[in-house]
C-alpha cells in the first residue's frame, strides 16, 4: 500500500457525548450517527436521533459500518479509527455491517442475544 494506515482520533466533544449517552437514564430509543472528517482526520458527530414513541430500547451498543465503493486505503482508516474509538469509549457491544439495508430489528435482536 503506498499509504500508510491513518488512524482518526475522536473528537473529544464526541467522547463526552458518547459516554453521557452511555450513562443516561432515560429508556427511549436513541442514536448516535458518527463519520470520519478526513480533512481534519477526526471522528465527529453526524446526526443524532432520539424517539419517544414507544419503540423498544435496545442496550448500547455500536453498529460499524464504511461507505460502500470507498478505496481500500479509506476502508483501512475507517477499520483502524473503528478500533480507536472502541477503546476510547469502552464499547462492548460491537458489531459490523456491509450493507445498511441489511440492518433492521430482526438483525439487530439476533445480534443482541448473545449478550442475554
Amino acid at each position: 500500500m503506498s499509504e500508510s494506515l491513518v488512524v482518526c482520533e475522536v473528537d473529544g466533544d464526541l467522547v463526552k457525548k458518547l459516554r453521557e449517552f452511555r450513562f443516561r437514564k432515560e429508556t427511549s430509543n436513541a442514536a448516535i450517527i458518527m463519520k470520519i472528517d478526513k480533512d481534519r482526520q477526526l471522528v465527529v458527530l453526524d446526526e443524532e436521533y432520539e424517539h419517544d414513541d414507544g419503540r423498544v430500547s435496545y442496550p448500547l451498543c455500536f453498529i460499524f459500518s464504511s461507505p460502500v465503493g470507498c478505496k481500500p486505503e479509506q476502508q483501512m482508516m475507517y477499520a483502524g479509527s473503528k478500533n480507536k474509538l472502541v477503546h476510547t469509549v469502552e464499547l462492548t457491544k460491537v458489531f459490523e455491517i456491509r450493507n445498511t439495508e441489511d440492518l433492521t430489528e430482526e438483525w439487530l435482536r439476533e445480534k443482541l442475544g448473545f449478550f442475554r
